[in-house]
């Protein structure tokens, strides 16, 4: 477990790192979590040295878009996060979530530990043999690499945002569909 400077000494905390296509959607669906802490936008699993946006949304750094997320585990756990996560976005979908395409929006969870990649791995499992996809889910379970956090403009941007364009049209139906599916665990 890890504390964490600002979150109070009582309370632990630990991280997961999901990629479910834009930052600003998956950002907005965790905000509203109980038990979420924090939610940091920003990118993952590259081999360039501190990405801009616009090196990630070129393709070409092997980034993708994703979110850290701090929250105490004695509220919601790593699994339930991962309920979310499948729940809230297309996970048979390759290197795109609707018209977001590339391999900067693809579907990944990057673990931080070996607990948390078999649970990964599970629920993938149960998921597939389900038959709630009619595809095999392609998400990708990754051993983390440094997350980089996206520039300032790129945090809160929902909250910030709620009139411009992509925030009506594609993330409030996500939010909405997810407060309406995930009511217990609203904060």
């Amino acid at each position: 477990m890890i504390i964490l400077t600002g979150i109070s000494a009582n309370a632990a905390t630990e991280k997961a790192i999901f990629a479910g296509g834009c930052f600003w959607c998956t950002e907005a669906i965790y905000q509203h979590i109980d038990g979420v802490k924090e939610v940091n936008p920003g990118y993952i699993g590259g081999d360039v040295p501190n990405p801009s946006y616009n090196d990630v949304c070129s393709g070409t750094t092997g980034h993708a878009e994703a979110v850290e997320i701090i929250y105490n585990p004695e509220k919601v756990s790593y699994v339930e996060l991962l309920k979310v996560f499948f729940a809230t976005h297309d996970p048979t979908q390759l290197n795109r979530q609707g018209a977001d395409v590339g391999t900067q929006y693809r579907s990944g969870v990057f673990y931080l530990n070996e607990e948390q990649k078999e649970e990964a791995i599970s629920y993938i499992n149960d998921l597939n043999n389900s038959g709630k996809y009619s595809k095999l889910i392609v998400t990708e379970i990754t051993k983390a690499t440094t997350f980089y956090q996206a520039e300032n403009y790129h945090q809160d941007y929902f909250e910030r945002n709620p009139n411009q364009g992509y925030c009506q049209y594609v993330i409030e139906p996500k939010v909405s569909k997810f407060k309406k599916e995930f009511k217990d665990y609203l904060k």
